[in-house]
Formats: C-alpha cells, sequence, structure tokens
C-alpha cells in the first residue's frame, strides 16, 4: 500500500519514524512518502519537505509565516493527489494538518489521524470537525478517549509513543566521560525547546539561572537543525556543555531539569529526572491563549496524572528566583523529590500498554486491508 505521512515538527517526526518502521514490519511492500524529518527519512520514507520549515510556533508567529504555511499547503496537496496514497495519515501539528484533512476526505482519500491535535485543551468544538474529516482517529493518552466518546467517537487508544522511545534507548556507557562530566556533582538538565520564539524567551532566564548555582554542572539539550546562534548566550557559557541531539544521554545523568512545556516534560518524568516546567510566550499570544484553553495544567506530566505533580511557571512566574527556589528542592534529596518520583511510577504504569507505533500501525493496516 502506499502512505503519504505529514509531521510538522521534531516530536511528530520522532513518533513518526518509529510508526513508518512498524508499518513496514506490517506491510514489507509499504511505499511512503511525506513530510518529516530525518527520524521518517531513515526509517524508510522518501521525504518530501523537512519539517524544519514548517515549525512555527505562536499566534504572532503563524501569522509572520502565513505566506510559506500557505505555499506549503499548495504543495501538499499538490504532491498527495501526485502520489496517490492509499492512505494520508497526520501526526499532530494541528494547524496545517486539519487543512489537509479537509482537503483529502471530500476527494475519497481515507484519511487517519494519529496522535491528534489537543483539543481537549482548547476549541473542544474542533471534535465535530476532526469527527467529519477523519476516518480513523489513533490517541496517545488514556482521557482522550472518553473525551472524544462524548462527541459520539469511537477513537483507538494505542499506548504512549514517548514511552516507546524511552524504552527503546540504549545509553552511551561513554557519554559522561566524553563530555567532561563529574560523577561527584548534579547535572541539571536544561530543556528549552525546539522552537525559534521558545528559546527567545526562556534561555535569558536559564542563562541567569546557571550563574546563581556554581556547584552544579548544567547542560544544554540542543537541537542541531537550529541555528546554533539561538542557544546564545548559553552556548558560550563557560559551565555549560553543549549536548546536540543527544537529549535521551543527558537526562540518563541528570539529577533534575529545567524544562520547556512540551513532550519534553513527559519524556522527563519517563527518565525519572525531578522537574519544574517553565513557559513564556508573548503578551498577546498569551491573552489570546488564556481566552481559549480550557485545562487546567500545560505540561503533559500534570495533564496525564490530572493534578499538579511538577511545578508550572508561565510568564511572570518563570523568573529566575522562582526557578532557582524550585530546583533547589529537586536536587535535595528529601520529601519534595520523592514524591514526584513516586508519581513518576504511577505515570509510566499508565502508559505502559505495549509499543504505541506497533499497536497503531497494526490498527491501520487492518483497517485499510478491511476497507
Amino acid at each position: 500500500m502506499r502512505y503519504y505521512i505529514i509531521a510538522g515538527e521534531r516530536s511528530g517526526d520522532l513518533h513518526g519514524g518509529n510508526l513508518v518502521k512498524a508499518l513496514r514490519q506490517k506491510d514489507p511492500a509499504a511505499v511512503i512518502r511525506g513530510f518529516g524529518g530525518e527520524d521518517m527519512k531513515e526509517a524508510g520514507m522518501d521525504l518530501a519537505v523537512h519539517y524544519n520549515q514548517l515549525a512555527f510556533m505562536g499566534f504572532i508567529t503563524l501569522l509572520a509565516n502565513y505566506g510559506t504555511i500557505r505555499r506549503m499547503l499548495k504543495f501538499c496537496k499538490e504532491d498527495i493527489l501526485a502520489f496517490q496514497p492509499d492512505v494520508v495519515i497526520l501526526i499532530d501539528y494541528g494547524g496545517f494538518n486539519r487543512r489537509i484533512a479537509k482537503f483529502t476526505k471530500p476527494r475519497g482519500i481515507k484519511t487517519f489521524y494519529y496522535i491528534p491535535p489537543k483539543v481537549w485543551a482548547w476549541y473542544q468544538s474542533r471534535a465535530r470537525e476532526l469527527k467529519q474529516t477523519i476516518d480513523r482517529m489513533f490517541v496517545i493518552l488514556p482521557f482522550e478517549k472518553e473525551f472524544y466518546k462524548s462527541y459520539g467517537m469511537e477513537v483507538d487508544y494505542v499506548g504512549n509513543p514517548v514511552l516507546d522511545a524511552v524504552k527503546a534507548f540504549s545509553p552511551d556507557p561513554g557519554f559522561r566521560s566524553r563530555h567532561g562530566f563529574d560523577a561527584g556533582r548534579p547535572v541539571v538538565a536544561l530543556l528549552p525547546g525546539s522552537r525559534k520564539m521558545e528559546l527567545k524567551r526562556i534561555i535569558p532566564v536559564m542563562t541567569q539561572l546557571v550563574d546563581r548555582f556554581p556547584e552544579f554542572q548544567f547542560a544544554i539539550a540542543a537541537v542541531s537543525s537550529l541555528d546554533g546562534r539561538l542557544y546564545e548566550p548559553l552556548r558560550s557559557h563557560p559551565r555549560v556543555t553543549w549536548v546536540a541531539d543527544d537529549t535521551y544521554n543527558l537526562l540518563n545523568i541528570a539529577s533534575a531539569a529545567v524544562v520547556t512545556s512540551g513532550t519534553a516534560t513527559l519524556e522527563t518524568a519517563l527518565f525519572k529526572v525531578p522537574q519544574v516546567c517553565v513557559y513564556k510566550a508573548g503578551w498577546l499570544e498569551m491573552q489570546i491563549g488564556k481566552a481559549v484553553v480550557q485545562v487546567k495544567h500545560i505540561s503533559l506530566v500534570n495533564l496525564i496524572a490530572g493534578k499538579e505533580i511538577i511545578r508550572e511557571l508561565i510568564q511572570e512566574d518563570a523568573s529566575v528566583d522562582a526557578v532557582a527556589g524550585e530546583l533547589k528542592q529537586l536536587v535535595s534529596p528529601g520529601p519534595y523529590r520523592d514524591a514526584m518520583l513516586t508519581a513518576y511510577a504511577s505515570i509510566y504504569s499508565t502508559l505502559d500498554t505495549g509499543s504505541a507505533s506497533e499497536n497503531a500501525a497494526r490498527l491501520m493496516t487492518d483497517y485499510l486491508r478491511k476497507s
């Protein structure tokens, strides 16, 4: 069968890569093309467009890059028609992929959504739109099944691909020595995100934080596909170690982490690293966000738990003083750190339902063969 897969950012590429591998196992004759990144390409997908041409975040940034997004939408639609897939598989990236679904479904192209947009967090009415434009949805958070059921939709919960990636990880025994980490001092991982605007707003806070703790070893988890200058002044800081495209090895040795909201909060929890979640947006973006967000938490850790497990410091609350105070508690042995680690174990158990990518690939190929 012919599969056209669309992922528009780093996390989607990671999960897409695992899905491509699983699809090839279930369907050895599979021909796969689409939007993604290195992981999907290495897994065997013919890469039409790299996600770094699409990774825009925030209302203002999206508006500023509207022309680029419009051109990519046009190209994507034309490429799908030329490829003639048996199915289009959308991975997250809701703003773009929802528009593709509106294009494919009326043309009789089978349309699946793996990791659908977080409509339960904002614009819940869009669930009705998904019901009209998507043939099957494959969700990765346990509470999503009940949410969509309330809109008359039967969706498949396949497990969580982040847990798959963590389980598949094999630690590099030479990582610590290669980067010069001292085994006798705590390592604090800094995960500023993978989008340009995230870095611009949170890097200054992280830089000041490093100056507060000369007794800790800090390391920044960088993404090589981004311009290295975005990481300044952390990159040039004499007490910050540069770790590019190797976040899991860093988390494997970290004592604590400062993490920008996103998939990274869940990855950090699954590596059992105590963390604080930080997030800063532009003023207008934040006002719009307040008007539409319909959940109490922004981190996946707290959303899955249904309560606050990790501290979320947002906007002005993400001050150096507040982050520093939280970091002290995270590194120090005691009840605060222990309670977080206990909660992490519960989250792990909730998500551990087998391989999400294998479950999704099996269901997808079964549905396609039946149809």
